[in-house]
């Protein structure tokens, strides 16, 4: 069995485990996200997850952690497996994700398990089809705005296109009405906050019960399932923002923004029973960790791994680059997500060109910072 040492186990908790929560597993945090960027801590994180797999092999390592069994994921091959096989025997539920996720979503999908979980599951994926909703007109509508205001001030920052989005957003989920509902998104915003300290937090019930309130004013059918919606949202504008700063263009630029800067950078799966990995048993309550920068960036096995490679989506690709997940806990909003994202990249870039990040590519790239000098591309139409 691959046990890693007191200094390794020390060695991941300090650059690879801690740093990530830092910055925020459920909302990002600015000043932290900065530091992060400075330091290129995700270089970092992915030479120690390098170092374990060298060292110890393929099979997964496990951590050095009293009372816990936590297994890091080295091998491609095994994160499919994982990913494949939830959530039986690999839960999606694990007690860390419940402890966030329930600050503003206890009845939610990702934390729900058995019966409930495949219902809530069905309800998602049929309601999530791109064919549901009015994406296209909406995102030109609101990117036309964008565009006037950045020819205006002659750059795009993250927080002029961050309202575009959520207005974006709030009409596509929550319908036209809701579009200058500012408030109800800053309540969702300061949850997830709250969702980032997990265990360590209590639960503001009354911001949530205001939150669900305005929510079922909308969305009286779904309001226990829509916070996940929006939750997903947040990360596909970050991801759009950055898809810009590449010269990206469409769904595959999309694709390859979250295969860069994964959005989800760590999956976590529970055992529910004792699991055999290369020859080796680890027992039930094992939380596997998947630390999606290292399988995504991993210049051993990636020869892509620092630039920008949107070829590789339209062929047979590693089963570890997984920018939505994947198997049966993949992202029932995929479809949807890429749709909007890739009519907001294609539309602004259509009237606006920016400069592009050189390559190779860093490893940390705080969006919020993004200052992006703007000039204008053919002729708008007014």
């Amino acid at each position: 069995m691959a046990i890693s040492s007191r200094l390794d186990t020390t060695r991941v908790l300090a650059t690879v485990l801690l740093p990530t929560l830092a910055k925020g597993v459920i909302v990002r945090r600015p000043g932290v996200l900065a530091l992060a960027e400075k330091l290129q801590s995700d270089a970092t994180a992915i030479g120690t997850m390098r170092h374990l797999r060298d060292k110890y092999g393929h099979e997964p390592v496990r951590l050095r952690i009293t009372g816990r069994s936590v297994a890091m994921l080295v091998d491609p091959t095994d994160v499919g497996r994982l990913l494949t096989q939830s959530p039986e025997p690999f839960a999606l539920a694990t007690k860390e994700k419940k402890a966030a996720l329930s600050h503003f979503q206890p009845h939610g999908v990702l934390i729900s398990e058995g019966a409930d979980r495949e219902r809530l599951r069905e309800l998602n994926e049929r309601a999530l089809r791109p064919e549901n909703f009015d994406v296209e007109p909406i995102v030109r509508d609101e990117a036309d705005l964008l565009t006037r205001h950045v020819m205006s001030t002659g750059e795009l920052t993250w927080d002029s296109f961050a309202q575009a989005w959520w207005r974006i957003v709030r009409r596509i989920v929550l319908g036209d009405r809701a579009r200058e509902d500012t408030q109800l998104t800053d309540d969702l915003k300061a949850l997830r906050r709250h969702a980032n300290w997990a265990y360590l937090r209590p639960r503001e019930r009354g911001l949530r019960e205001r939150f669900e309130h305005r929510l079922a004013s909308y969305r009286p059918a779904l309001p226990d399932q829509v916070p996940h919606w929006l939750f997903a949202f947040d990360a596909a504008g970050i991801v759009t923002m950055r898809a810009l700063a590449i010269g990206a263009r469409g769904a595959h630029g999309i694709l390859e923004s979250a295969r860069l800067w994964p959005t989800t950078p760590v999956i976590l799966r529970e055992s529910t029973i004792a699991t055999r990995w290369h020859g080796t048993w680890l027992p039930e309550g094992t939380e596997f960790v998947v630390f999606t920068p290292f399988f995504h960036r991993d210049p051993d096995r990636l020869p892509f791994a620092d630039r920008y490679a949107p070829e590789i989506w339209d062929q047979p690709r590693d089963p570890a680059i997984v920018p939505f997940s994947a198997g049966p806990g993949e992202c029932p909003g995929r479809d949807l997500v890429l749709a909007t994202a890739g009519a907001m990249l294609d539309t602004l870039s259509k009237h606006l060109t920016f400069p592009k990040l050189t390559e190779p590519l860093p490893a940390t790239l705080n969006h919020f910072a993004l200052r992006m000098p703007a000039t204008a591309v053919g002729t708008r139409v007014s």
